[in-house]
C-alpha cells in the first residue's frame, strides 16, 4: 500500500502543478492585459480558448488512457504545459500568447484523469470517493501558488523569467512521473478495481470505440446527471480564480492587493476544508446527493453573488468574504458529480464517462469568462484603466442564466435517474378529454 500512496503523491503533486499552470493567469491578469494590449474580451479569449481545448480533450484523453495507461499519459500532459509555458514566456503578441494557452489547456486536459486513474487502479474500490475529494482538495492547492507567489515573482523579476520557471518546474516533474508512476501494481497485468469486501476484480478500461462508449454511456441519465452537476457547481469559481477575481476586487470594489489576495485564498481554502465533508456525506447520502449537497451549493452561490452585485457601492468586506466561501463551496460540489459517473456506469465505460462529467464544469467555466468579458465590452469598461464597480456587477449578472439552466437538469435528470433505478414511479401522461 505504501507504493500506492508514493505513486499517488507524485501523480497529486502533478496535479497541482497543473492548476497552477491553469490558474497562472488568475493573479496577473492586469499584467498580462498591459503587455499585449488587451480589451477584456481578448483577455477572456486566453481563459477561453484554454479551458476549451481541455474540454474537448476530456474523451481523447480518456481513450488514450484506456490504450497507454496513466503514466505516458501523464508525462506527455507534464510536456506539453512545459512547452506552452515556454512559448507564453516569449510570446511576441496576443496571437501566439493564445496559441500557448491552447497548448496548456491541452496538456492540463491530461493530469486530473490520470489521477483519477491512479485512485481507480492502486487504490481498493470502497475509498475511491474520499481520494477523489483528496485529490481535488490538494490540487486547490496550486491555485494558492498561483496568486501572491505568481505575481510576487512576476513583479520581481520579469515575465519572461516566471513563465519559463513554471516550464522549468513542468520539465522537471515530467522526468520524475517517468521515474515514479506505473500503470497498475506488479501483481497484475492490466488496469484493475479491487473490492476489498467481496474480492472481485474489475479491469478499467471503457470502449474503444468513441462513438459506442459515448453514445452508452450518455444513454444513462445518471451521466446527464453527473454532467449537469460539474456544470453548475464549479463555474463561478473557475471565473473567479482564472481571470476576473483580482481585478473585480482591486478595480472594482476598491480593494488592496492583498485584500483581493486574502479573499481568494479563504475561496480556496474553504474548498480545501469542505472537501472531506463533501466526500463522507456524498457517501451517506447516495440517493439524495442532488437535492441535499449540490442545489444547495448552486443556491448559496447564487445568493451571494447577488447580494454583492445589489450592495450599494462597495461591499463590505464581510460580504466578500460571505461570497468566497459560497464560491469555494462549488469545488468540493463539483466532485459529487463524479460519483454520479462512477455509481451509474460500469467499469468498462469509467473513462469515457468521467470525461463526459469533467467536461461539463469547463464548458460553464469558459462561457462564464467569456460573457464576463463581452459584458465588459460592451458597456465601455474593456481594458484596467476603465474598469469600473457597476460595469462588473453587471458583467457578473450573466452567470445567473447559467446557474438556472444547470439547476433545471439538474433535478430533470434526477427525477429520470431515479424512474430508470426504479426508486420513482413514472408520470402518467393525463388522458385526453372527450
Amino acid at each position: 500500500m505504501w507504493r500506492a500512496w508514493i505513486i499517488w503523491g507524485v501523480a497529486v503533486a502533478a496535479y497541482v502543478l497543473s492548476v497552477m499552470n491553469r490558474t497562472s493567469l488568475g493573479a496577473v491578469g492586469v499584467d498580462a492585459a498591459h503587455r499585449f494590449h488587451a480589451d477584456a474580451s481578448t483577455l477572456s479569449m486566453f481563459a477561453v480558448v484554454q479551458l476549451a481545448v481541455y474540454g474537448a480533450m476530456q474523451l481523447p484523453i480518456g481513450l488514450l488512457l484506456d490504450r497507454w495507461g496513466t503514466r505516458p499519459i501523464i508525462v506527455l500532459g507534464m510536456a506539453l504545459m512545459a512547452v506552452g509555458q515556454l512559448v507564453m514566456a516569449f510570446s511576441p503578441n496576443v496571437g501566439i500568447a493564445i496559441g500557448a494557452r491552447m497548448i496548456i489547456g491541452a496538456g492540463d486536459a491530461a493530469v486530473f484523469p490520470s489521477v483519477l486513474r491512479v485512485v481507480a487502479t492502486w487504490f481498493p474500490a470502497q475509498r475511491g470517493s474520499l481520494m477523489v475529494q483528496l485529490t481535488g482538495i490538494v490540487g486547490l492547492t496550486g491555485q494558492l501558488l498561483s496568486i501572491a507567489p505568481l505575481a510576487s515573482l512576476l513583479h520581481a523579476t520579469s515575465w519572461e523569467i516566471t513563465f519559463a520557471s513554471i516550464a522549468g518546474l513542468c520539465v522537471l516533474f515530467a522526468i520524475l512521473l517517468q521515474l515514479i508512476v506505473r500503470n497498475h501494481p506488479p501483481t497484475v497485468s492490466s488496469d484493475v478495481t479491487v473490492n476489498t469486501d467481496t474480492g472481485a476484480i474489475r479491469v478499467v478500461t471503457s470502449a474503444a470505440d468513441t462513438r459506442v462508449g459515448v453514445r452508452a454511456a450518455l444513454a444513462h441519465p445518471g451521466t446527464r446527471l453527473a454532467f449537469w452537476s460539474h456544470f453548475t457547481t464549479p463555474f463561478a469559481g473557475t471565473a473567479f480564480i482564472m481571470l476576473w477575481g483580482i481585478p473585480f476586487l482591486t478595480a472594482g470594489e476598491g480593494r488592496t492587493t492583498a485584500e483581493a489576495a486574502a479573499i481568494t485564498t479563504v475561496y480556496i481554502v474553504v474548498g480545501m476544508v469542505l472537501g472531506p465533508l463533501m466526500g463522507a456525506l456524498s457517501g451517506r447520502l447516495p440517493n439524495h446527493r442532488s437535492r441535499a449537497l449540490v442545489l444547495p451549493t448552486v443556491a448559496f452561490q447564487m445568493i451571494a453573488w447577488l447580494a454583492v452585485i445589489a450592495w450599494p457601492g462597495p461591499a463590505p468586506l464581510w460580504l466578500l468574504l460571505v461570497l468566497a466561501v459560497a464560491m469555494g463551496t462549488g469545488g468540493p460540489a463539483s466532485m459529487i458529480a463524479f460519483d454520479h459517473a462512477r455509481t451509474h456506469n460500469p467499469s468498462h465505460r469509467l473513462s469515457t464517462a468521467t470525461g463526459i462529467t469533467n467536461t461539463g464544469g469547463f464548458v460553464a467555466g469558459l462561457v462564464a469568462i467569456f460573457l464576463i468579458g463581452v459584458a465588459l465590452d460592451l458597456q465601455g469598461a474593456g481594458t484596467p484603466a476603465t474598469y469600473s464597480l457597476d460595469a462588473f456587477r453587471i458583467a457578473f449578472l450573466t452567470q445567473v442564466p447559467l446557474w438556472l439552466l444547470g439547476a433545471f437538469f439538474i433535478v430533470y435528470e434526477r427525477k429520470r435517474t431515479r424512474i430508470l433505478l426504479g426508486m420513482d414511479e413514472p408520470r402518467r401522461a393525463s388522458g385526453r378529454r372527450g
